[in-house]
């Protein structure tokens, strides 16, 4: 049966109180729905079930001058809340008035007055989640996994990064509001790049390397990493002949790479170190929202690179190359008889076929290669048949009788007398058999 999960906010009509991704003209004071699978089956072990995570775009004010008019700021955005696995979003219509803009020294500020390079907090009051009356009297746990992003139960709480809230009779849960923090007024005249550069050379940079040596028992830090990385390069933006820095988290960037590994970090920041990984450090200023992202290469020296087990196989027909989707990889083909390096095992891609993976230099490449290309298909003979070198010539005297089971390599060749043929025999001999025959 499908459930209902529902945006509502009260208070902040003019915010939170949109049309939903269909274009459908709504009321102002209209319920934004979010339809969800399921009921809500909470897990004790997550930190929250439901996932909301508010996504703000503010403009900063620019002054009148010679070349151009006063544009007023602005504050538009949206909210997505993921539940049960699947993402759902709410558009935010500009300006709203309910909606609470606060600078740093907590005044009130609206929009239009929005200053660039200044953090500030959105405040969103009256917010509730509707998951419906079957649903009621249970407990949930809201949350965001944007640290930005706290939420306020009832009016007078401090502000947290998860509430637990009972479901009302009709299966509502209600905030008193959800707080945005550091969102930033982008100044859109300011139109320098953001870049990488080495700290000791000043040379601008697209991709680092750095180099990190293990403890006795194989392990590094998260913080290790990070120091490494701050240490060797910094991001700034150019302009006026000089370098404004711009931050950049690197601590949660080496996260997500060892995340994207499946490497468990322990409480305190340790994990079994890899020879090697990559760190997608992203740096996005603040000012105009400009951003670069610098790949980077974590060496760990007195870690051995492990090795995938390969052997060695024969091309018995022209083969090209395919990724994990099933999808060729650019022209590039090993031609018949000559021998590749692959996995063990073959591996049954997207498309339900199997394939072989090619390893090069010990190492797992992506690249994959139909199975059928190596091992070939066995098919049985539905008549008895010939073994032939060229459309005219037979290869040699023997008939294969109906029945028998042969291996066929690949897919079939065309002949000059516009016939069809598999190749036959694991060898360079020219001998093929009609297609015909198998049918």
């Amino acid at each position: 049966m499908k459930k209902n999960l529902r945006i509502v906010s009260v208070a902040a009509a003019a915010l939170l109180a949109v049309a939903p991704v269909a274009a459908t003209a709504m009321p102002v004071n209209a319920a934004t729905t979010i339809n969800a699978d399921s009921a809500i089956n909470a897990n004790t072990n997550a930190k929250y079930d439901v996932d909301v995570t508010p996504s703000i775009s503010a403009i900063a004010a620019v002054a009148k001058s010679d070349t151009m008019p006063a544009i007023p700021g602005s504050l538009t955005g949206s909210i997505s809340a993921s539940y049960n696995g699947k993402s759902y979003t709410a558009n935010l219509p500009e300006d709203s008035g309910n909606a609470t803009i606060t600078d740093s020294n907590n005044n009130t500020v609206k929009p239009a007055e929005l200053e660039a390079d200044k953090a500030y907090t959105v405040t969103v009051p009256d917010v509730s989640f509707n998951f419906g009356s079957e649903n009621a009297g249970k407990e949930i746990t809201i949350g965001s996994a944007n640290p930005n992003v706290t939420f306020t139960e009832k009016k007078g709480d401090q502000p947290a990064s998860t509430v637990k809230v009972t479901l009302d009779q009709d299966g509502v849960a209600k905030l008193s509001s959800v707080q945005i923090k550091n969102v930033y007024a982008i100044d859109t005249t300011y139109n320098s790049n953001v870049n990488f550069y080495d700290v000791t050379t000043g040379a601008t940079v697209t991709t680092g390397a750095v180099s990190i040596d293990a403890d006795n028992q194989g392990q590094l830090n998260i913080t290790s990493v990070v120091a490494a990385i701050n240490s060797k390069y910094f991001a700034a933006q150019y302009d006026k002949k000089q370098l404004t820095n711009v931050t950049f988290d690197t601590e949660t960037a080496v996260k997500d790479a060892l995340k994207a590994q499946k490497i468990e970090v322990s409480s305190v920041g340790y994990f079994k170190a890899p020879h090697t990984f990559t760190v997608n450090v992203k740096a996005t200023s603040n000012k105009n929202g400009k951003s670069a992202t610098l790949p980077v290469t974590v060496t760990v020296p007195n870690v051995a690179d492990p090795v995938v087990p390969s052997q060695s196989k024969t091309i018995m027909h022209n083969a090209y190359f395919y990724d994990k989707d099933a999808k060729r990889v650019g022209t590039d083909k090993v031609t018949r008889y000559n021998t590749v390096t692959v996995a063990m095992n073959t591996t049954k891609l997207a498309n339900g076929i199997s394939y072989y993976e090619v390893i090069e230099n010990g190492k797992a490449t992506g690249k994959y290669i139909n199975a059928d290309n190596i091992d070939g298909t066995k098919r049985t003979l539905k008549h008895n048949a010939y073994v032939y070198k060229t459309s005219k010539k037979r290869a040699n005297k023997v008939v294969l009788k109906k029945g028998t089971e042969v291996t066929t390599y690949g897919g079939s060749y065309k002949f000059k007398n516009g016939q069809r043929y598999y190749k036959i025999g694991a060898n360079t001999e020219k001998t093929y058999v009609k297609v015909a025959n198998f049918e």
